[in-house]
């Protein structure tokens, strides 16, 4: 059994991955704003960004492993507040990842495929980041910060869907609860990407960690689409009515911040190493659904204590 600090526990992936962690491991998840009632893992609310808490929680839960989820991850947001956006996507995490080598334990820190500007597609590990907005500039910086204080830890740079507290912090619900609604809505036809689905990434975030491995790595689908036609397959897997997605482009939309375009990411790295292939679209959005089935949903959305403001938005 391993003992796992899992901060951003109220996030989409942060909670995903303890309430699934937590069936054959020792889970402590670490929220701020949103606390967490009836969780099966333990859960400690603390600010992160104080000055002494990150090595005060460190101490004295003595994990074996940090999965550092917590980000401002709204990309409008960080556009407006570029001060915090550095201090919780850039220097927190760097904090960790130096407290990570300091006590002996993996660091699995939470990277986005948005350092690159979209423009050619297929990124490889190797290739330069070029991040368009403050979102990604500074998530770029966290990187960077992780990987000086602490060579020995994982950055996984990743793009994921699932089910929410909210029920609005994912591609997938977003298409989801208004074709359910039998409403329109748009769907974008030139960005493409490679979203895994929550348990998925979560599978392969533990294989990563009991595998010991290090440095970045790109944990996405081995499949790419349009966020159009992953709309598209959303609809066919429940069997809504997929022509109320309009087909748009992102410049129509009247976003605040730019749109990497062709953020799909070259897994062979990852493949590579653990020796299997990754999961593709059909494989995610079977599970996707089975979750529903499941009643994870229900169960999650249980666990609110107020309602919540989406800190975290699909992109």
């Amino acid at each position: 059994m391993t003992r796992f600090l899992v901060t951003g526990a109220s996030g989409l992936l942060g909670l995903n991955f303890a309430l699934y962690t937590c069936q054959q491991h020792e889970v402590i998840g670490v929220v701020n704003q949103h606390a967490l009632k009836h969780a099966p893992f333990a859960v400690q609310q603390l600010e992160l960004n104080q000055p002494g808490a990150a090595r005060q929680l460190v101490q004295s839960v003595r994990p074996q492993v940090i999965l550092h989820c917590a980000a401002m991850a709204n990309v409008d947001a960080c556009e407006n507040q570029p001060e915090l956006a550095q201090r919780v996507n850039a220097e927190l995490p760097g904090e960790l990842a130096a407290l990570a080598a300091e006590f002996d334990c993996k660091m699995v820190h939470i990277s986005t495929d948005a350092v690159f500007n979209g423009e050619k597609g297929n990124y490889s590990e190797e290739d330069v980041p070029a991040p368009l907005s403050v979102y990604a500039r500074t998530k770029l910086a966290g990187e960077e910060a992780v990987l000086t204080a602490n060579p020995r830890a994982i950055v996984a740079r990743v793009n994921f869907y699932g089910w929410s507290i909210t029920g609005r912090r994912s591609l997938a619900e977003f298409f989801f609860s208004h074709l359910a609604a039998s409403e329109n809505m748009k769907g974008f036809t030139d960005v493409h990407f490679c979203p895994l689905e929550v348990h998925d990434l979560s599978d392969l975030l533990l294989e990563m960690a009991a595998k010991d491995l290090l440095g970045i790595y790109h944990v996405v689908s081995s499949e790419s689409l349009s966020k159009f036609e992953f709309g598209q397959r959303l609809a066919r897997q429940f069997g809504l009515d997929a022509s109320l997605i309009q087909p748009v482009s992102w410049r129509d939309a009247g976003l605040q911040a730019a749109r990497s375009p062709e953020l799909t990411l070259n897994t062979a790295k990852l493949k590579k190493v653990l020796q299997h292939d990754l999961p593709d679209q059909a494989h995610g959005m079977a599970r996707f659904a089975q979750s529903l089935s499941d009643g994870l949903p229900y169960v999650i959305r249980k666990m609110i204590t107020q309602p919540q403001m989406d800190t975290d938005k699909h992109r």
